[in-house]
């Protein structure tokens, strides 16, 4: 994929985005297949759908406001000024974008309890953090202290749903 170059955006690991579509398709061929097999979905025997449907529903939803607030703050049309950008869904959680894939795993594991699939989940979030922090090395190196207060301030992972004043 060709990427315009964008001043104000520092980068990402080589191995994202095609590690992503990866895992992805990995992730959903475990999961399609223990749809339709069974081999290792028998918790959903044990865990009603009734539980795991609005569950699930609830998670893919918002994983997909966070995935679309995150590119929106990112890639949107509004000019982003340099520096770090910390408004928005940027201002609860500093990876929106790979906590909602996260998310969109996990909602479609409530929906089909598939401990093949599970496995491929954690192993993608292991893959999440190991290139989110390869790219905070990125920012830490261009906006130093700043990022570095953006860090403190920011959760990496669990939003932040108090409004707090970054400066």
């Amino acid at each position: 994929m060709v990427r315009k170059h964008r001043d104000n955006l520092t980068g990402e690991h080589d191995a994202a985005d095609i590690g992503q579509l990866a895992l992805f398709i990995v992730f959903l061929a475990f999961w399609i297949s223990d749809l339709f097999i069974g081999y290792s979905n028998f918790l959903n025997r044990y865990i009603p759908l009734a539980a795991r449907l609005p569950s699930g529903v609830l998670l893919l939803a918002s994983s997909v406001h966070l995935m679309i607030s995150g590119l929106r703050v990112l890639f949107g049309g509004r000019a982003q000024p340099m520096g770090v950008v910390k408004y928005g869904v940027l201002g609860m959680v500093r990876h929106p974008v790979y906590l909602g894939e996260m998310l969109l795993y996990l909602g479609l594991l409530l929906l089909n309890v598939s401990l093949s699939a599970a496995l491929v989940w954690a192993a993608g979030v292991i893959f999440l953090y190991y290139i989110s922090r390869y790219e905070e090395k990125l920012l830490l190196s261009r906006f130093g202290e700043e990022y570095r207060r953006y860090m403190k301030d920011v959760p990496m992972w669990l939003p932040r749903f108090r409004r707090t004043k970054l400066i």
